[in-house]
């Protein structure tokens, strides 16, 4: 590799170090049980460290992980790659650029797959910036083909996906990165999840609010994500009481709901 290139890719040593340090991570904040999980980071443009198959992720060490090509051939280790090694492999097939992959079943984020709801609400700044869209891909058998199959459409314009009835994959320049990211997925995934049903309502960014998270977002080098969806803007925008959903407290809108109830509930009667 010329000096540039090599530049981009972590030693040997501080790819495995990042590994087993977002290993304990994870376990140590529930996003993976038992065996589950695996994390890769590539040294390379041809190959990879991985976790094994059969090993909580808490508890890794050193001599656990295996070098494979990008075809999954075992190039250096005595343990068994993950089977949803394919998975992370496809990642990389479609988009060269990336570094890293992390895959856990963090608690909110994965029940939202289990319920096929994209996490696309604009209700963090951080977020917008950070991660933006995490879409679901459709459910895929794990360990089988229809997993990599079923991500990579969103390999080069994502963060990460939500793995219908599974879990979570991230994805960045370095292990560390992409579980952040992950991270930032389970609380987008739980601030969602107390907002829209246990408070039941939540203040979203306006449009031109949104527009000016992802310039920041560009500026910041990250050119991926997508673009979460605004319900309403400041102006021109149906608003978020015309939809059936509830207002800040003393907005404009809120003295407009019981009126706008009142003509929905009239024009079911007049229809009958």
């Amino acid at each position: 590799m010329y000096g540039e290139e090599r530049d981009r890719y972590l030693s040997d040593r501080d790819a495995k170090e990042q590994i087993l340090e977002v290993g304990r991570r994870m376990y140590a904040k529930n996003y993976v049980v038992s065996n589950d999980g695996n994390i890769t980071c590539k040294v390379s443009p041809t190959t990879l460290w991985t976790t094994p198959t059969g090993v909580s992720k808490g508890y890794m060490t050193d001599e656990m992980l295996i070098k494979v090509d990008l075809e999954g051939r075992v190039v250096q280790g005595t343990h068994k790659p993950s089977s949803e090694l394919k998975m992370h492999l496809r990642v990389y097939k479609e988009n060269p650029d990336l570094i890293a992959c992390v895959h856990a079943h963090p608690p909110v984020a994965t029940s939202y797959a289990i319920a096929g709801i994209a996490l696309d609400r604009p209700i963090l700044p951080e977020g917008v910036v950070q991660l933006g869209v995490v879409p679901v891909a459709p459910y895929a058998t794990p360990g089988t083909q229809e997993v990599p199959d079923s991500i990579a459409p969103y390999c080069r314009t994502h963060n990460g996906v939500l793995l219908a009835n599974h879990g979570a994959l991230t994805w960045g320049m370095s292990p560390m990165q992409a579980y952040m990211r992950m991270e930032s997925l389970e609380y987008y995934a739980l601030v969602t999840m107390y907002t829209g049903n246990i408070i039941g309502r939540a203040n979203e960014l306006s449009c031109e609010q949104v527009d000016r998270l992802v310039e920041t977002r560009t500026k910041l080098g990250i050119t991926t994500g997508g673009r979460p969806v605004c319900r309403f803007a400041a102006s021109g925008e149906p608003s978020p009481c015309s939809q059936g959903r509830s207002c800040p407290s003393g907005s404009p809108c809120e003295n407009g709901q019981v009126a706008d109830v009142v003509r929905s509930v009239m024009a079911q009667i007049q229809g009958r």
